[in-house]
Formats: structure tokens, sequence, C-alpha cells
């Protein structure tokens, strides 16, 4: 099976280099935003691309308000603070992410409680969710949620998309709703992805997406934070600088951050963004012909939940145990085709291993069994 698999990758790519995982493809209006950003002199953090980005980023998702950050990490660090993470509180999230989703904690002195996954989306449990609060949580006098041995605050919910495949949004929201959590949707990954015909990322308080280079859609490296109204206004003040307009004075009443995305990224961004439908549909397109491919075979393609439409961003394969996902991982690799295990589950991490965390069986089942495949939209696709 590897060497069919081996041969339909080089077959999709048409070449015999060496093949990344997630490589940008640029075949828009790039180069052209770009030289204009560029003879506007308007580079850095103010300029038309910014303003154009935003209002764009908004009006495809749906999301009342998007605000612009220097990357995904950034934008995720503000929407905790905006949903009122604060130093000392416990925010609950999945132990089977990207690292920089509990970095985004820890930014605001708060610490992780990582509950169990899904299999079928990969993303956090509401199941899990619901027993690990009934088990160590309760409501207090104000509604507020605590840690019932100590009093800490539970503040928030963090699920994150696995792989740009949605996780079970109705039973986040429902359990978040019951034990008065704010829900905040790491959409990093998901740009693009519906679940029941809405975008993630809309359906929490407040979602986050990220644009790095090895995104769906990039602008070297970006994020942005979806919002309604009234947070995206504080979320565009905290991310400035903290700054009252002014014609000449530098006024800045408590404190910022210069989280904010440049003109030159922007450009990129939008040129991005007008290629993404057709980015997304060349990547359905892919993980269809690769779910034909394995078919009956000893490979697991994972599929897109029920009643979603995801952008696949990366390709997924389940494989039997440990030691067929590391066979996989080594012919392709030896070979020049890059793929990789799926993260490291995060309470294994010296800097989160004393954090809570309730049973973890379904992501150390995954973490132990699932490869990516290389999943960038093949030249000429889109």
């Amino acid at each position: 099976m590897f060497d069919a698999l081996i041969r339909f990758i080089r077959d999709e790519y048409r070449t015999d280099a060496p093949i990344p995982l997630h490589a940008p493809q640029f075949p828009g209006r790039e180069r052209e935003y770009l030289l204009e950003t560029i003879e506007s002199t308007f580079v850095s953090s103010v300029g038309a691309f910014v303003d154009r980005f935003e209002h764009d980023m908004a009006a495809y998702t749906g999301a009342p308000r998007a605000v612009a950050t220097v990357n995904g990490t950034a934008a995720l660090h503000v929407a905790l603070m905006l949903a009122g993470v604060r130093a000392g509180d416990l925010v609950v999230t999945q132990p089977l992410t990207f690292v920089a989703t509990c970095n985004a904690i820890a930014y605001c002195g708060a610490e992780p409680v990582f509950v169990d996954v899904d299999r079928h989306t990969m993303g956090l449990s509401p199941a899990a969710l619901q027993t690990w609060l009934e088990e160590h949580a309760a409501l207090d006098d104000a509604g507020s949620c605590r840690l019932r041995r100590d009093g800490r605050a539970v503040r928030a919910c963090l699920p994150m998309h696995t792989f740009g495949h949605p996780a079970d949004l109705d039973g986040l929201v429902e359990v978040c709703a019951r034990w008065r959590l704010p829900l905040v949707e790491d959409a990093a990954e998901s740009l693009g992805s519906l679940y029941h015909g809405r975008h993630t990322g809309t359906f929490g308080q407040l979602g986050t997406l990220s644009f790095n280079g090895n995104k769906i859609i990039t602008t070297g490296g970006g994020g942005m934070v979806l919002a309604d109204e009234a947070l995206g206004t504080r979320a565009k003040y905290l991310t400035t600088t903290a700054k009252r307009p002014h014609p000449y004075e530098f006024i800045h009443d408590e404190v910022g951050y210069n989280y904010r995305l440049p003109n030159l990224n922007a450009a990129l961004g939008c040129a991005q963004l007008e290629q993404l439908d057709g980015f997304v549909a060349a990547k359905r397109a892919l993980a269809e012909r690769y779910a034909a491919l394995l078919a009956g075979s000893g490979l697991q393609f994972v599929r897109e939940p029920a009643g979603c439409r995801s952008n696949y961003w990366l390709n997924a394969v389940i494989c039997d145990g440990h030691a067929e996902r590391d066979a996989l991982l080594a012919a392709t690799n030896e070979r020049g085709v890059m793929t990789r295990p799926i993260w490291q589950l995060m309470n294994r991490l010296p800097a989160y291993a004393h954090c809570l965390h309730g049973d973890l069986s379904v992501a150390q089942w995954l973490e132990a069994r699932v490869v990516n495949l290389p999943s960038s939209v093949p030249a000429g696709a889109a």
C-alpha cells in the first residue's frame, strides 16, 4: 500500500522532487497587490489593505466583525482576554492540538485543563467536557463556574477544529451554556469549513483564524479575531497598542498590544481570499481521490463529520497501530514525500505536564495512529 500511496502523491503533484506537507499557492493577484502596497508607501500597520482584509473576512465568515492580528496566536490571546480569562483561571481545552492553543492560555496567566476529544471529529468532546465539569466543578451563588476543590474559576472553553474538521459545535454550545462558560473557537485550521452551513469560528463568543504560511490561505504570518461589534471594537483597540484617537498626541490609557497586521501582509491576504473558494474545492477534490485510493486498505482516511463541509486543510489517515504509523512515516519520508504524525498530546509537554486533565483515552488512541499526508492545492487545480 505504501508504494501505491507514494506513486499517487507523486502523480498528483507531478514531480520527482521532495513534496512538502502543505505549501502555499500564489496564482492570483498577489504580486499586483504587493506592488500596489509598496508604491503607496503604506507597508506597515496602517493601510487600505488591512481594512479591506478585515471587511472581506467578516463578509466571508458571516462574523459581525473581523480584526486582523500579526499571527493566530496573538488573535487567540486577545480573544481569551476578551472572554474574561485572567491570571489564575482555568480554561478547558483539548490535549490534541497545536501548542499555540495552550500557549495563548498561558499568556493570560491561566492554565489549560485537558478533556478528551471525539474520535470522529478529533475535536473537543461535549460528553467528555460535561463529565469533567460534573466531577470537578460547580456553579457558585453568582453563577460562575468554579473548581470545587479550591474555588478557582473555570473561565472559558476552547475547542480547536482539528485539520479543518469542525468539532461538535451544537454539543459544545449546549454544555457551555449549561455551565455558563464563554466558548472561544480556535478555528486556525478551519477557514472555509462549515458546520451545518455556518462558518466555524462564529458559534462562540469569539473565534480566531490563522494565516500562517502553511494554512489554506496565507498572509505570510497573520491571524484574525471574529467577534460581535462590541468585542470587535475592543479587540481592535487592544491590538493597536490601546491608543486613543488624537490628531497628534500619544494617548494610551491602558496596557495594549502591538499585534497589528502590516499592510503588506494584508495585501497578500486579500489576493489569497479572492481564491479561497477555489482552494477549498481543489482540496476537497484531492481528499476524495485520497479516500478512493485508500478504500479497503489498512489506512482509514479521515472524513468530514456528518452535516459539515471541511476544508480538508490537512488530509489524515488512521493506521492500525503505532508500529504501522511509524512504518508509514519512515517509508514516505525516506522517499521524499513529507508526512507527519499528529501532535504529541499537550499534557505530555513539560510546560503543561502539571495541568489537570480527565480521561484522555481517545486522544491517546489517535496520537498513536494518525498521520498527515501531503495536502497542498495541486498546481493549476484551483
